[in-house]
């Protein structure tokens, strides 16, 4: 079965530009409001839709995200919603749609269950931050039976036994992570980035996808010399905090002038 992430990617590609992956939480200031939000980040060039259902303990998110991931669940955000969003989404954009999740509510829900409904609602796969392909043969084989993608995390402290298991295991692209919970210097981030990508590349994995606190188009166009698309959360999300759908229209547009197209 083809990825549809993949397609996505290799399309950008064959205009000359990388991918755009665009982060956004569900259920933020509302849940219609944060559809309205992903078919806009679509609308103005993202190739690849990024959801994340809030959690209440978002260990790996930054102050802005964990604060709009707080009001969701405030606003009475709950798993099923997810379903709900990513159909109401599918049925208004072509792009594909990924749910980065934490795995415990997956785990709460019911492995089985959850990749039928993501399947049903029209998502593409799931990104899963905090589980090891060892540790989700259940999340494999729900994968391959409904042909949604499998998006593991890499990182710069991963051994190469670690990296191997991830590029078989993943479909869609590798989410490369180059700051393990620490900020540092742009120079150092991107250098830590670019070598994972190339350990990655070693490995077989032709579609690599970093984030790393990602914020302008300049930033977005170098990850892009070396990796096949850039992912951006935490400046989407500001951007529709404070200003709603149109500012987050009008970031998405100047990010994606980073793409190369």
């Amino acid at each position: 079965m083809t990825s549809r992430v993949a397609a996505a990617i290799d399309a950008a590609k064959a205009e000359g530009r990388g991918a755009f992956v665009g982060y956004l939480p569900l259920g933020f200031p509302d849940l219609q409001t944060s559809i309205d939000a992903a078919v806009a980040l679509a609308d103005n060039g993202a190739d690849i839709l990024e959801l994340g259902p809030p959690y209440s303990d978002p260990v790996m998110d930054g102050l802005i995200i964990q604060e709009a991931t707080q009001a969701a669940l405030a606003g009475g955000f709950r798993l099923r919603d997810t379903f709900t969003a990513v159909r109401a989404i599918a049925a208004r954009v072509d792009v594909p749609i990924l749910v980065m999740t934490y795995w415990n509510p997956v785990l709460q829900y019911g492995v089985d269950r959850f990749a039928d409904e993501l399947a049903a609602a029209g998502g593409a796969g799931l990104i899963t931050p905090d589980i090891t392909p060892d540790a989700a043969p259940d999340w494999i084989a729900a994968s391959e039976r409904t042909g949604l993608d499998r998006v593991f995390l890499a990182a710069p402290t991963s051994t190469d036994e670690r990296l191997r298991m991830i590029a078989e295991a993943s479909t869609g692209f590798v989410y490369t992570v180059s700051t393990m919970g620490i900020t540092g210097e742009r120079a150092e981030l991107d250098a830590a980035a670019r070598t994972l990508v190339a350990r990655l590349r070693g490995f077989g994995v032709e579609h690599a996808c970093v984030g790393i606190g990602i914020s302008t188009a300049e930033q977005v166009a170098g990850v892009l010399e070396y990796a096949d698309g850039a992912i951006v959360g935490t400046a989407l999300v500001r951007a529709l905090r404070d200003g709603g759908v149109a500012a987050l229209a009008a970031e998405t547009r100047a990010l994606t002038g980073g793409t190369g197209s």
